[in-house]
């Protein structure tokens, strides 16, 4: 079931996303979602089925606010480049820490949240030790325990 359900969702996406509806490209399509949802159908469906709505629910109301810290990280790097004093305000630093998330696509999700987030990027992922670089130090700072992982977890672990 998670690999059908999988598939579907990749459909979905490669569908909005590609525009190409000739019969080469949807076929195409329809081989490589078949393939996503071969190799990495518990990554987006994990666990028990009746847990996956409360999931996607879930994801569906972490993204508005994923996209509007997205905003606010793009006015603070904006503000710091277009800054006279940018050299002062530029703190680089590498920052590791521990996460409290347990599962595979919760951790994804933190990694690839923090990604997006202008400012900040996931070097690695070790188990449960992230290494994030950062822009600043105040966008350091905000790492460690941040509401971005209270926010996944509530999302895709129940509020764990």
């Amino acid at each position: 079931m998670a690999k059908v359900a999988t598939f579907f969702v990749m459909l979905a996406f490669w569908i909005i996303m590609s525009g190409m509806f000739d019969p080469f490209h949807f076929s195409l399509g329809v081989i490589c979602c078949l393939l996503v949802a071969h190799f990495s159908h518990g990554l987006l469906f994990y666990g028990d089925p009746k847990s996956w709505g409360r999931g996607i629910l879930g994801i569906l109301l972490y993204l508005p606010w994923l996209f509007w810290e997205i905003l606010l990280a793009n006015l603070q790097v904006a503000y710091v480049v277009l800054h006279p004093r940018m050299m002062d305000l530029l703190d680089p630093e590498l920052v590791r820490f521990k996460t409290s998330l347990k599962r595979p696509i919760s951790r994804i999700t933190l990694a690839n949240s923090i990604t997006l987030t202008p400012g900040t990027v996931t070097v690695n992922i070790d188990d449960d030790e992230f290494l994030v670089y950062a822009l600043t130090s105040s966008a350091a700072r905000s790492l460690p325990g941040s509401s971005m992982e209270r926010r996944i977890a509530a999302a895709l672990e129940g509020g764990n």
